[in-house]
Protein backbone atom coordinates (compact mmCIF):
# COMPACT_ATOMS: atom_id res chain seq x y z
CA UNK A 1 0.00 0.00 0.00
CA UNK A 2 1.60 3.23 -1.09
CA UNK A 3 2.38 5.70 1.62
CA UNK A 4 0.69 9.04 1.26
CA UNK A 5 3.01 11.69 2.37
CA UNK A 6 1.61 13.72 5.17
CA UNK A 7 0.76 17.23 4.36
CA UNK A 8 3.08 19.52 6.11
CA UNK A 9 1.47 21.21 9.06
CA UNK A 10 2.08 24.85 9.22
CA UNK A 11 2.29 25.99 12.75
CA UNK A 12 1.40 29.47 13.81
CA UNK A 13 4.97 30.11 14.68
CA UNK A 14 6.02 29.45 11.14
CA UNK A 15 3.95 32.22 9.59
CA UNK A 16 6.74 34.68 9.90
CA UNK A 17 8.93 36.20 12.46
CA UNK A 18 7.06 37.83 15.28
CA UNK A 19 8.12 41.31 15.91
CA UNK A 20 8.76 41.98 19.53
CA UNK A 21 8.11 45.58 20.47
CA UNK A 22 11.11 47.35 21.79
CA UNK A 23 11.19 47.74 25.47
CA UNK A 24 11.11 51.23 26.88
CA UNK A 25 8.79 53.86 28.18
CA UNK A 26 6.03 55.18 26.05
CA UNK A 27 6.35 58.89 25.62
CA UNK A 28 3.31 60.41 27.30
CA UNK A 29 1.19 62.84 25.44
CA UNK A 30 2.21 66.29 26.60
CA UNK A 31 -0.49 68.07 28.53
CA UNK A 32 -1.06 71.78 28.26
CA UNK A 33 0.34 73.71 31.17
CA UNK A 34 -2.37 75.90 32.69
CA UNK A 35 -1.62 79.56 32.87
CA UNK A 36 -2.22 81.79 35.87
CA UNK A 37 -5.80 81.96 37.05
CA UNK A 38 -7.57 85.23 36.60
CA UNK A 39 -8.42 87.07 39.78
CA UNK A 40 -11.79 86.10 41.18
CA UNK A 41 -14.41 88.83 40.78
CA UNK A 42 -15.42 90.51 44.04
CA UNK A 43 -18.49 89.10 45.69
CA UNK A 44 -21.47 91.40 45.58
CA UNK A 45 -22.81 92.89 48.74
CA UNK A 46 -22.00 95.76 51.01
CA UNK A 47 -18.84 95.54 53.06
CA UNK A 48 -19.42 95.56 56.76
CA UNK A 49 -17.46 97.91 58.91
CA UNK A 50 -14.06 96.68 59.89
CA UNK A 51 -14.03 96.01 63.60
CA UNK A 52 -11.00 95.49 65.72
CA UNK A 53 -10.65 92.20 67.53
CA UNK A 54 -11.73 92.68 71.14
CA UNK A 55 -9.17 91.77 73.79
CA UNK A 56 -9.47 88.47 75.60
CA UNK A 57 -10.14 90.10 78.96
CA UNK A 58 -11.21 93.53 80.01
CA UNK A 59 -10.91 95.36 83.28
CA UNK A 60 -13.97 97.51 83.88
CA UNK A 61 -13.07 101.16 84.10
CA UNK A 62 -14.74 103.71 86.32
CA UNK A 63 -16.90 105.94 84.13
CA UNK A 64 -15.98 109.58 83.96
CA UNK A 65 -19.54 110.73 83.29
CA UNK A 66 -21.23 112.59 86.14
CA UNK A 67 -24.85 112.84 85.02
CA UNK A 68 -27.13 115.49 86.39
CA UNK A 69 -30.09 114.83 88.67
CA UNK A 70 -32.30 113.67 85.79
CA UNK A 71 -29.80 111.06 84.57
CA UNK A 72 -28.90 107.82 86.38
CA UNK A 73 -25.37 106.94 87.36
CA UNK A 74 -23.22 105.77 84.49
CA UNK A 75 -22.62 102.05 84.24
CA UNK A 76 -19.49 100.18 83.22
CA UNK A 77 -19.07 97.76 80.29
CA UNK A 78 -19.98 94.76 82.49
CA UNK A 79 -23.37 96.22 83.32
CA UNK A 80 -24.04 96.96 79.65
CA UNK A 81 -23.13 93.41 78.70
CA UNK A 82 -25.36 91.87 81.34
CA UNK A 83 -28.45 93.86 80.40
CA UNK A 84 -31.08 91.72 78.64
CA UNK A 85 -31.26 92.26 74.92
CA UNK A 86 -34.89 93.34 74.97
CA UNK A 87 -34.86 95.35 78.18
CA UNK A 88 -35.65 99.06 78.00
CA UNK A 89 -35.33 101.42 80.94
CA UNK A 90 -37.45 104.53 81.42
CA UNK A 91 -34.25 106.60 81.48
CA UNK A 92 -31.24 105.18 79.65
CA UNK A 93 -27.96 104.61 81.39
CA UNK A 94 -25.02 106.75 80.30
CA UNK A 95 -21.53 105.33 79.84
CA UNK A 96 -18.44 107.31 78.88
CA UNK A 97 -15.46 105.74 77.11
CA UNK A 98 -12.49 108.14 77.20
CA UNK A 99 -10.90 108.64 73.79
CA UNK A 100 -9.30 111.34 71.71
CA UNK A 101 -11.14 112.81 68.75
CA UNK A 102 -8.93 110.71 66.47
CA UNK A 103 -9.61 107.52 68.42
CA UNK A 104 -13.30 108.04 69.21
CA UNK A 105 -14.54 106.08 66.20
CA UNK A 106 -12.28 103.12 67.01
CA UNK A 107 -13.53 103.21 70.61
CA UNK A 108 -17.11 103.18 69.33
CA UNK A 109 -16.37 100.17 67.12
CA UNK A 110 -14.88 98.35 70.08
CA UNK A 111 -17.96 99.13 72.14
CA UNK A 112 -20.16 97.73 69.36
CA UNK A 113 -18.11 94.53 69.33
CA UNK A 114 -18.56 94.10 73.07
CA UNK A 115 -22.29 94.69 72.77
CA UNK A 116 -22.65 92.07 70.03
CA UNK A 117 -20.47 89.60 71.95
CA UNK A 118 -22.68 90.06 75.01
CA UNK A 119 -25.80 89.07 73.06
CA UNK A 120 -27.13 92.30 71.64
CA UNK A 121 -28.69 91.94 68.20
CA UNK A 122 -27.05 94.10 65.50
CA UNK A 123 -30.35 95.81 64.79
CA UNK A 124 -30.48 97.11 68.37
CA UNK A 125 -27.42 99.35 67.94
CA UNK A 126 -27.22 102.83 66.39
CA UNK A 127 -23.84 104.57 65.99
CA UNK A 128 -23.64 108.36 65.60
CA UNK A 129 -20.57 110.33 64.50
CA UNK A 130 -20.15 114.06 65.14
CA UNK A 131 -17.20 114.50 62.78
CA UNK A 132 -16.25 112.49 59.73
CA UNK A 133 -18.92 109.90 58.85
CA UNK A 134 -18.25 106.22 59.34
CA UNK A 135 -16.76 104.55 56.22
CA UNK A 136 -19.79 102.27 55.98
CA UNK A 137 -22.15 105.25 55.88
CA UNK A 138 -20.03 106.92 53.21
CA UNK A 139 -20.06 103.75 51.11
CA UNK A 140 -23.81 103.20 51.40
CA UNK A 141 -24.68 106.82 50.70
CA UNK A 142 -22.80 106.53 47.42
CA UNK A 143 -25.70 104.34 46.23
CA UNK A 144 -28.28 106.97 47.11
CA UNK A 145 -30.07 108.37 50.10
CA UNK A 146 -33.12 106.14 49.63
CA UNK A 147 -31.09 102.93 49.62
CA UNK A 148 -29.16 104.07 52.68
CA UNK A 149 -32.23 104.82 54.80
CA UNK A 150 -33.99 101.68 53.59
CA UNK A 151 -31.37 99.70 55.49
CA UNK A 152 -32.12 101.80 58.56
CA UNK A 153 -35.83 101.02 58.25
CA UNK A 154 -35.13 97.30 57.84
CA UNK A 155 -33.41 97.36 61.21
CA UNK A 156 -31.51 94.09 60.91
CA UNK A 157 -27.97 95.45 61.28
CA UNK A 158 -25.91 98.07 63.08
CA UNK A 159 -26.69 101.44 61.52
CA UNK A 160 -24.20 104.31 61.23
CA UNK A 161 -25.40 107.87 60.81
CA UNK A 162 -24.06 111.40 60.97
CA UNK A 163 -25.12 113.63 63.86
CA UNK A 164 -26.82 115.96 61.39
CA UNK A 165 -29.18 113.12 60.41
CA UNK A 166 -29.86 111.98 63.96
CA UNK A 167 -33.31 113.54 63.94
CA UNK A 168 -34.33 111.12 61.19
CA UNK A 169 -33.04 108.03 62.99
CA UNK A 170 -35.46 105.88 64.93
CA UNK A 171 -34.95 104.83 68.55
CA UNK A 172 -32.88 101.76 69.32
CA UNK A 173 -32.05 100.09 72.63
CA UNK A 174 -28.41 101.19 72.44
CA UNK A 175 -27.01 104.37 70.91
CA UNK A 176 -23.24 104.87 70.61
CA UNK A 177 -21.98 108.40 69.96
CA UNK A 178 -18.43 108.90 68.67
CA UNK A 179 -17.34 112.49 69.33
CA UNK A 180 -14.75 112.34 66.57
CA UNK A 181 -14.65 116.01 65.70
CA UNK A 182 -17.15 118.38 64.21
CA UNK A 183 -18.28 121.72 65.56
CA UNK A 184 -19.03 122.25 69.22
CA UNK A 185 -22.61 123.11 68.33
CA UNK A 186 -23.06 119.82 66.46
CA UNK A 187 -21.62 117.74 69.28
CA UNK A 188 -23.58 119.53 72.02
CA UNK A 189 -26.82 119.16 70.07
CA UNK A 190 -26.21 115.49 69.28
CA UNK A 191 -26.03 114.25 72.87
CA UNK A 192 -29.53 115.27 74.04
CA UNK A 193 -31.08 113.88 70.85
CA UNK A 194 -29.06 110.68 71.17
CA UNK A 195 -30.29 110.32 74.74
CA UNK A 196 -33.90 110.43 73.52
CA UNK A 197 -33.10 107.77 70.89
CA UNK A 198 -31.49 105.37 73.36
CA UNK A 199 -33.95 102.96 74.91
CA UNK A 200 -31.63 101.41 77.51
CA UNK A 201 -28.05 102.62 77.10
CA UNK A 202 -26.19 105.64 75.72
CA UNK A 203 -22.44 105.21 75.18
CA UNK A 204 -20.39 108.32 74.45
CA UNK A 205 -16.80 107.98 73.18
CA UNK A 206 -14.61 111.06 73.37
CA UNK A 207 -12.72 113.47 75.56
CA UNK A 208 -14.09 113.19 79.13
CA UNK A 209 -13.81 116.89 80.03
CA UNK A 210 -15.45 117.96 76.82
CA UNK A 211 -18.26 115.44 77.13
CA UNK A 212 -18.93 116.30 80.78
CA UNK A 213 -19.23 119.95 79.78
CA UNK A 214 -21.61 118.98 76.97
CA UNK A 215 -23.70 116.82 79.27
CA UNK A 216 -23.91 119.61 81.80
CA UNK A 217 -24.95 122.08 79.15
CA UNK A 218 -27.31 120.00 77.06
CA UNK A 219 -28.57 117.02 79.04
Amino acid sequence: MPLIPEEPQIHESAQGPRVTPASGRTTPTPRPVPGPRPAAPPRPGRPGPARPTPPAQRTPREPAVKPGPSAPAASGPSAAASAPAGAAASVPQIQLIPASAEGALDAAEEAVDLLLDSGRAPGEVLVITTGDPHPWATHELSFGDASYWAQHDTGDDVFYADAAALGRAASRPVVVVAVNGGSEETAVGALPTALTRAGALLIVCGDPQRINAMLGAGV
